[in-house]
């Protein structure tokens, strides 16, 4: 009995096939999930606070170039960054001064900042055959989520796809959360490739010796205790950071005060994890929370762009310095790329034709059938 796995682990009961070769490295399927998958789910920009009212700022969304307007009085629209005369960019630095108008550099057109429509022709005048209502910004909807800004291409897009649930962060104050650290690096994978080291802890203990040594149970190469055979679910939840630790610090210390909000639950885990495919994460910890963007650039290039957001008391402690906070996480993303880079390279090899998934890699194998579904594509 202490070797079987119980009917409510997660595990597989199986060793499925993994995607096939190709998609880390042709260009028709990068292609083809930018059509599908990042044309269709919410990714991901931001913080919204990070979007100063009165600017426009330039952002990408899959494949498509997108203006953020964000208002004097602080309202968000966004549009892509395309003229409706003959697609000009309008936008052409990062971020730009924003009034009333968004004016295309290249013919003067001009637009409604607040809802895209066409409000002058430049120094073209138009035949009684141009219908001026037809001819407005292409919008991108957006929505806030716990503070980010997210952006979706679709023209009537679903809700957002979180693996926990939207509300589980509902008992820390995200809203009110400050950006105190950045940090972007770009690794040479498939944006799907760093995913898969994400979603599986069989590669922890020997890729991450500093987070095993956070968190004991990665150090088995489990993500959670059901994955264990032999688990059941009368087994107590014992606290999953080491005697001692209290947040994902290098010293195991909370950096500032811990948020009143939390249910007892959530102090002792010491993090809750929520997974937006295809965009981005969010690790919320008694004291402060990271997010990570994940950014596909072509099939073997991926950026990566992180945050740490502290409350206000924490960020106005004497002394506080929040790179200090995030040095224990760059060294465990730092090595998670690294990682993913080993892999790309070795996909590379005529002998690889695709993964075999373990039984505890149940998480990719979810993952591999997201991304078949949204491409409308079966395995």
């Amino acid at each position: 009995m202490g070797h079987e796995r119980h009917p409510m682990s997660p595990r597989l009961t199986h060793c499925p096939q993994g995607l096939p070769r190709e998609a880390y490295f042709d260009t028709g399927w990068f292609e083809r999930e930018m059509k599908t998958i990042f044309a269709r789910q919410w990714v991901m920009a931001g913080r919204h606070a990070d979007f100063t009212p009165g600017t426009m700022r330039r952002v990408s969304v899959g494949p498509a170039p997108v203006i953020v307007a964000r208002a004097a009085d602080g309202t968000v629209a966004a549009y892509h960054n395309s003229c409706s005369h003959r697609g000009s960019e309008l936008c052409r630095a990062e971020q730009e001064p924003l009034g009333k108008l968004i004016r295309c550099p290249y013919h003067a057109f001009a637009f409604s900042a607040a809802d895209g429509s066409l409000v002058a022709t430049g120094h073209a005048v138009p035949t009684p055959d141009f219908n001026r209502a037809a001819h407005g910004l292409k919008p991108v909807a957006s929505r806030i989520w716990n503070g980010f800004l997210m952006l979706n291409l679709a023209p009537d897009p679903a809700d957002i796809f979180a693996d926990v649930g939207l509300s589980t962060l509902a008992n820390w104050p995200m809203e009110s959360l400050v950006t105190g650290h950045r940090w972007e690096t770009e690794i040479a994978c498939n944006w799907k490739a760093f995913w898969e080291n994400f979603s599986e802890c069989l590669h922890c203990p020997g890729i991450h010796p500093e987070l095993c040594d956070m968190v004991p149970l990665y150090g088995k190469g489990l993500m959670g205790p059901s994955e264990a055979l032999g688990w059941t679910p009368e087994e107590p939840n014992a606290p999953p950071l080491r005697a001692g630790a209290k947040s994902w610090t290098m010293n195991g210390e909370i950096c500032g005060p811990v948020f009143p909000g939390l249910s007892e639950a959530e102090r002792l885990a010491g993090y809750s994890f929520v997974t937006l495919w295809p965009s981005a994460y969010v690790v919320a910890h008694v004291d402060y929370v990271r997010s990570v963007r994940i950014i596909p650039l072509s099939p073997e290039r991926t950026m990566l762009s992180a945050q740490w957001h502290f409350s206000a008391e924490t960020l106005a402690q004497p002394g506080f310095d929040p790179a200090q906070v995030a040095a224990f996480a760059k060294i465990v993303m730092e090595q998670d790329g690294e990682a993913s880079e080993m892999n790309q390279r070795g996909m590379r090899s005529p002998a690889f034709t695709r993964a075999r998934l373990m039984p505890e890699e149940y998480e990719i194998h979810r993952f591999h059938q997201w991304i078949l579904n949204e491409m409308e594509m079966r395995q």
